[in-house]
């Protein structure tokens, strides 16, 4: 059995900001709930509170079963941690306690082997079997087999920088499902993640019968596996009590029954201020409308003081401007390019105004391709290694056409040029094709991406939505012909990501975009697939691979 309980939860940020208050929400046994709201609102603040990592001003958490937690950063690990060591901060506390205290007793063990540091060492395995450490093993070997294909013991003194990002989520969501928690806190958990692997996230989630409470901005998951959603806006939060598949319809009935109570209590306040008005002239004219009056006031005061319905959320507005304009006939021609490695030659020809996608399992050499073409195609490979990182290794030829200007949003936002440089002063400097901006012009560049209130923030200490909508209006600035989107709407919100599809609708120019969004896959014309086994070829449809 296991639940989630929140009451009256409040939250302000370092700098006094209210990020949300009065969040009250059960999450039900084996109930799979998603949160979500826009990026910056506090969804993964929220979930920190929830596990005890942050502690609320005012509010409390109750949780009934073991608690497992999935942190939103893990896909892009790239310490020294080894997979033993990520495998047992995923454990419950006493294995994590026990773990420690053998690996404290094995580094005096080394140094001494004395009878004592023997006995102590004794009895850390001792207590290690006590709690249940090598079932845990037992039960780590199949986790490393399902997310890596390798046995525990191959598995476990790699460094976690050595795996994919999609390597990293399958071997926490193995870990997790697999093991003893009953309550399962997910952050982004689909992230990193391919189209198999989030298909087997899908049927993870359906089969289990944890209780699930998730973060995620992948529509075709949340249209798939949540049975209540949560979102998270106005400081507050609401329940939506069917799934993601009805839940336009809800938002949209729920803002027009706050709207028409706005519109009531306004009124009421109003009338309520007028009748004290005319009583208090009448109470100057008659004592006898004295008690009246004073009685009125009463009734005024504790309406104002009950306050307004809750609040109506301000309806994002994140408005894109992607122009683009016209280019030769033929944006990319690839002949007999072979990524090393990673592809058998092949040609490719994008023509001006296509939408194309890129699709394939993690690790077929989508973003090779791209970062490829990004630093101007083969003839300017070793250029701008700040930006566009190592040169690929390649053989054969990829050149871009006249007039075509490449604009490149990273994926993960591994932007380390961008890293330590606040928004207006990356907007100040210009780069490129890009102009400077004064701080006035760039503060209203920001406005349209609502950004305005991160000027001064590092690109760094963003949020990965934010530093996405970032990115993009970079690509708007420097008057992008041709697009190379890799995974752009992994962390965007709902209406973010909407938004997104909107301007690369209106934008004139060449789109060629490295995706596993199903949803915005589909929006697509064309499709080149990068197979397992090193074929490229192209399809008139998605294909997502077994």
């Amino acid at each position: 059995m296991g639940f989630i309980e929140a009451a009256d939860l409040r939250y302000s940020t370092a700098d006094g900001r209210l990020l949300f208050h009065d969040v009250s929400f059960k999450v039900g046994e084996g109930d799979r709930v998603a949160l979500i709201g826009a990026n910056g609102t506090g969804k993964t603040t929220l979930l920190r509170l929830i596990a005890g990592e942050l502690t609320g001003h005012s509010g409390a958490v109750r949780i009934t079963g073991e608690l497992g937690v999935m942190p939103q950063f893990i896909g892009s690990v790239r310490d020294s941690t080894s997979v033993l060591k990520f495998l047992v901060s995923l454990s419950p506390q006493e294995i994590q306690t026990a773990f420690s205290f053998v690996e404290k007793s094995e580094a005096e063990l080394l140094e001494s082997d004395s009878e004592p540091v023997q006995m102590a060492y004794a009895e850390a395995l001792s207590r290690w079997a006590e709690v249940g450490g090598y079932d845990a093993e037992v039960e780590w070997d199949r986790v490393t087999s399902a997310a890596l294909r390798l046995s525990f013991d191959e598995a476990k003194n790699r460094t976690l920088s050595t795996l994919s990002g999609g390597e990293q989520k399958r071997l926490a969501l193995e870990a997790l499902f697999r093991g003893p928690a009953k309550v399962l806190l997910l952050d982004e958990p689909d992230n990193y993640l391919d189209v198999p692997g989030k298909r087997e996230l899908e049927q993870m989630m359906a089969a289990s019968r944890k209780t699930v409470l998730y973060v995620s901005h992948d529509r075709e998951l949340l249209a798939a596996t949540a049975t209540r959603v949560l979102t998270l806006e106005a400081g507050t939060v609401w329940t939506h009590g069917g799934g993601f598949t009805t839940y336009d319809d809800a938002r949209k009935a729920r803002l027009e029954r706050l709207a028409e109570l706005h519109r009531r209590w306004n009124e009421e306040h109003q009338h309520l201020k007028e009748l004290v008005r005319t009583l208090q002239q009448q109470a100057k004219a008659s004592a006898s409308m004295s008690g009246k009056y004073h009685a009125l006031q009463t009734r005024l005061k504790r309406f104002e003081e009950l306050g307004p319905p809750p609040e109506r959320p301000v309806e994002q507005n994140v408005r894109m401007r992607l122009r683009g304009s016209r280019t030769g006939m033929r944006a990319v021609r690839c002949e007999s390019l072979e990524l090393e490695g990673l592809t058998y030659p092949f040609d490719l020809e994008i023509y001006f105004g296509e939408r194309v996608a890129v699709l394939g399992a993690n690790g077929t050499g989508k973003s090779h391709l791209l970062r490829l073409l990004a630093a101007g195609g083969t003839e300017r490979n070793f250029l701008d290694l700040a930006r566009y990182g190592d040169p690929v290794e390649h053989t054969g030829t990829a050149r871009l056409g006249a007039r075509v200007r490449p604009g490149w949003f990273a994926q993960t936002q591994s932007r380390p040029d961008l890293l330590d440089r606040t928004l207006v002063e990356v907007l100040g400097r210009g780069d490129g094709d890009r102009e400077g901006r004064e701080r006035g012009a760039a503060l209203s560049a920001l406005r349209r991406y609502e950004l305005q209130h991160h000027a001064d923030q590092t690109f760094g200490s963003l949020s990965g939505g934010q530093q996405a909508r970032f990115q993009i209006l970079l690509l708007e600035l420097q008057g992008s012909t041709l697009l190379l989107l890799d995974e752009p709407t992994d962390n965007l919100d709902l209406h973010s990501a909407e938004a997104l599809e909107t301007a690369l609708q209106r934008f004139e120019g060449t789109v060629l975009a490295v995706t596993h969004d199903r949803w915005f896959a589909r929006t697509f014309d064309r499709y080149v697939i990068l197979e397992d086994d090193g074929r490229v070829r192209e399809a008139n449809e998605p294909y997502w691979g077994e």
